[in-house]
Formats: structure tokens, C-alpha cells, sequence
């Protein structure tokens, strides 16, 4: 006799096994059966918990990033009443776009192509905007950043952080054929993303040396 699975555990496996087809396959190659079978659960009970293929991929792909991204902005609009170290703050941010990106190769590589999709199941769910929303999301804390450590008037700051964005997403989806037969550790790529990052965002000392540490305190500049 199988041995009953906890609350909440078939729809956990299902998301987990969504999240893998759907990017070793994209949407329209994954199917819900393949999908259901590979979760060890019917696809009767999966369309209970999601309803359709397209609230599936909702719950598997655009869900977490959705999740990142109210996050970080809520850990980033904190840190202004105190103070950050925008260094620190940097790499933290490119850290885990660059893990969020990796994993979700499959979104990243949708969005990408989404403007030549208009007519898909997706974009005319509305999945597509939902997931860009929350990409213009991160734009904005860019750009706020920008604004308050100075060098760049605006609206050069909204440009810069999708420039930053597109490369942190570039950097993380491309594998070997990219980089060549030795992989680079996610480290020293994520170092790399946050050098260029900061010498293009924030001012560099008259000598032209390495970046300091800037610190914002709020409106005051305390």
C-alpha cells in the first residue's frame, strides 16, 4: 500500500517538475502529462491545483521571480532609512539576480523572444506582462540607486540598470558555447558583473582608482 503523501507535498513535486520541463523544453515541447508523470501525480489532480498548463508555468517560473523580486525590494527600500554600503548592496543584488536568471533559463530566454510571441498561449494570458512587470520592478530600484549616489542625470539611470539587467541575464543563461570549454566558477562572474556594474553606475575618485565605498543616508546625506 502506498504510503500517503503529506499536505501539500503533490503539489510540490509538480512544481519542481514543471520548473525542470519547462526549461529543458520550453512551454510548447512540455507536456502536463509528462509533466504529471514525472511528479508521480495525476494530471487530474494537477489541473485541480492549477488549473491549466499556463497557470502551472505561472506557479513554477514566474511565481519565484515574482518572489525574488518583492524581496529584494523590500530588503533594498529598508537599507535607504539606514544607510548601505552600495559596494555590498551591488554585488548582493547581482548575486541573486545571477542565481534567480541561472535557474530560470527557460523564463529568461521567453522573455526574451516574447515581443515574436504575441499570439501564444501565454502572452495572451497575460503571463508575459506579469513577468516583465516585475522586471520593471527591478528597474526602478536600479534606477533610484542611480539616482541617489549621483554621477548620471536622468533618465540615463533607467537605461543603465536595463543594460545591467540584460547582461546579468545574458551572463547567466549562456553556458560553454559561450564561454568556451572552461566555465568560469559563478563567482568570478558575478565579480566581473559587479565591477562593470559599478565603474559604469557610480563616480570613480579623480584618479581614476579603484571604486570607494559609497554610503547614502537618506535625503539629508547624513
Amino acid at each position: 500500500m502506498r504510503a500517503r503523501r503529506r499536505r501539500g507535498e503533490p503539489r510540490r513535486l509538480l512544481l519542481e517538475a514543471a520548473h525542470d520541463v519547462f526549461i529543458a523544453k520550453g512551454y510548447a515541447g512540455a507536456s502536463t502529462r509528462e509533466i504529471a508523470e514525472r511528479a508521480g501525480v495525476s494530471e487530474t489532480l494537477m489541473f485541480r491545483y492549477f488549473g491549466s498548463k499556463v497557470g502551472l508555468f505561472r506557479e513554477a517560473l514566474v511565481a519565484p521571480f515574482a518572489a525574488f523580486v518583492r524581496s529584494f525590494n523590500e530588503r533594498w527600500t529598508a537599507s535607504l532609512d539606514e544607510g548601505y554600503d552600495v559596494e555590498g548592496l551591488t554585488r548582493q543584488f547581482i548575486g541573486e539576480l545571477f542565481d534567480l536568471f541561472r535557474s530560470h533559463r527557460g523564463l529568461v530566454l521567453m522573455l526574451w523572444g516574447a515581443d515574436a510571441q504575441n499570439e501564444s498561449e501565454l502572452a495572451e494570458a497575460g503571463v508575459f506582462d506579469e513577468a516583465v512587470e516585475h522586471l520593471q520592478t527591478l528597474v526602478r530600484i536600479g534606477t533610484v540607486a542611480g539616482e541617489r549616489t549621483g554621477g548620471y542625470a536622468e533618465p540615463s539611470h533607467d537605461l543603465l540598470t536595463r543594460s545591467t539587467l540584460s547582461m546579468v541575464a545574458g551572463m547567466a543563461v549562456f553556458g560553454h558555447s559561450f564561454y568556451g570549454p572552461t566555465m568560469p566558477t559563478r563567482d568570478e562572474i558575478v565579480e566581473a558583473l559587479a565591477i562593470v556594474s559599478l565603474r559604469t553606475h557610480l563616480p570613480v575618485g579623480s584618479d581614476g582608482g579603484s571604486i570607494a565605498t559609497w554610503r547614502t543616508r537618506g535625503e539629508s546625506g547624513k
